[in-house]
Order: structure tokens, then C-alpha cells, then sequence
């Protein structure tokens, strides 16, 4: 886990247990289970996480720096992971006016951060969605996950959806921030989820947990 100040990563120490080509969900799947692997990942172009680390897509990276990545994995009611993202609700660059509300509570930490109508619950250990910049703080190897709560009212939506490119949508005054190892999230009514970009079965409670260190990437 990186620390402020301290230099991210180590010399290479050996070849690749594995080699993954392709999505974000496809790496996620590759390493859910295998602690600490020591992973050749060549990404395709929709990958968020390449972007974050400076992994070219199509490229496997030179291979003389291993950096010890994060998973967020998701309660067993979903059983899923991610290397990346995931958002509950509409996706902070698909909001728009006629965009519904839903009711939420959100825990980080198991400290009550929100309670009331919102459109998105972003939880993430990455720092791009779609390659956008949606989570400027985001550091997928920090051990921790940036928590983004969207209560935009409807006449704002546009403006902060084209302020995603730069990161400049916040801070903001409806959206709340935070940061932790775990996230708990209920809502009124099931709603759309979306894991590393990949639309799931929609739902209304979650309950996510941060790994850190889970598995390592060849750079």
C-alpha cells in the first residue's frame, strides 16, 4: 500500500505468473483469487485502470517495476470485483435532467455520510471512468476508496458532466466526498449497477470492502 511520500513500486523480481489480455473485468477476474500474483496485464483500450497506472493500450509495460494493486471486492450477494470502479445508479457521464432520484444511505467506515435522495454512489480505488477523469484522488494502490454521492440537482447536471474530462466537477456542493476501506450502501428501490464499466443486475443493497495489495502488475 502506497504511503504520501513514498515512492510507488519495487524492481521487478522475476517473469510473470500470469498474463491477462483485455478488459478491466478480465484482469479483475484473473487475480480475484489469487493472492498476491504477479500479473502481465496488456489492455485492451476501454481499460480505466491502464490509464491510471500509465499502461499503454495493447502494451505490456517494460516489465522492470512491479506495483502492488488494489481490489474492491463486492459483498457476496454480488460476488464480484473490481480493479477499478463501481457506480450504483446512472454513471456521473450519463446524468441528465429527466435522470430519477433514489433514496440512499450510505456508511464508509461504518460512519453514517449520507442520507436522502441521490442519482450515483461512486465507489472507487481507480481514478478514470470511460477515460474520464471522474475521481481526480483516486490511487488504485493507496488502499483506499474514494466515496462520490451525486445529488446534482437537475439544471447542474450538464455542466458537471462536461467538467468530468478535466476532474474539475469537484469539489461540488452536492457531491459528497469521503474516503475509507469499507462501503456500505441501501437504497429505496433496486437500481442500475455497474462494475469496472460492465453493466449487472440492478440492486439496492451493497456492501464493499477494500483489499489492498491484492496482486501485482508488471510496468
Amino acid at each position: 500500500m502506497i504511503r504520501p511520500g513514498q515512492e510507488w513500486g519495487t524492481p521487478a523480481r522475476g517473469a510473470p505468473d500470469i498474463e491477462v489480455t483485455g478488459s478491466d473485468p478480465d484482469l479483475a477476474a484473473a487475480v480475484a483469487e489469487q493472492p498476491g500474483v504477479l500479473v502481465q496485464f496488456r489492455p485492451d483500450p476501454s481499460s480505466d485502470l491502464a490509464g491510471a497506472v500509465g499502461l499503454p493500450a495493447g502494451a505490456a509495460g517494460r516489465h522492470d517495476l512491479e506495483v502492488a494493486l488494489d481490489l474492491l471486492r463486492v459483498d457476496d450477494a454480488v460476488a464480484a470485483v473490481a480493479v477499478n470502479m463501481v457506480v450504483l445508479g446512472t454513471p456521473p457521464d450519463r446524468l441528465g435532467r429527466m435522470t430519477r432520484r433514489f433514496g440512499a444511505n450510505v456508511r464508509v467506515d461504518d460512519r453514517p455520510v449520507f442520507h436522502g435522495p441521490c442519482t450515483t454512489v461512486v465507489v472507487a480505488i481507480g481514478q478514470f471512468l470511460r477515460g474520464l477523469d471522474v475521481v481526480p484522488r483516486g490511487h488504485p494502490g493507496d488502499g483506499r476508496a474514494e466515496v462520490q454521492i451525486y445529488a446534482v440537482p437537475a439544471r447542474d447536471r450538464g455542466g458537471l458532466r462536461t467538467r468530468l474530462a478535466t476532474g474539475t466537477h469537484v469539489p461540488h456542493p452536492a457531491v459528497t466526498q469521503r474516503t475509507g476501506a469499507r462501503v456500505y450502501v441501501s437504497t429505496g428501490r433496486a437500481v442500475a449497477l455497474e462494475i469496472d464499466g460492465r453493466d449487472q443486475p440492478a440492486t439496492d443493497c451493497l456492501d464493499l470492502v477494500v483489499d489492498p495489495g491484492a496482486y501485482r502488475l508488471l510496468l
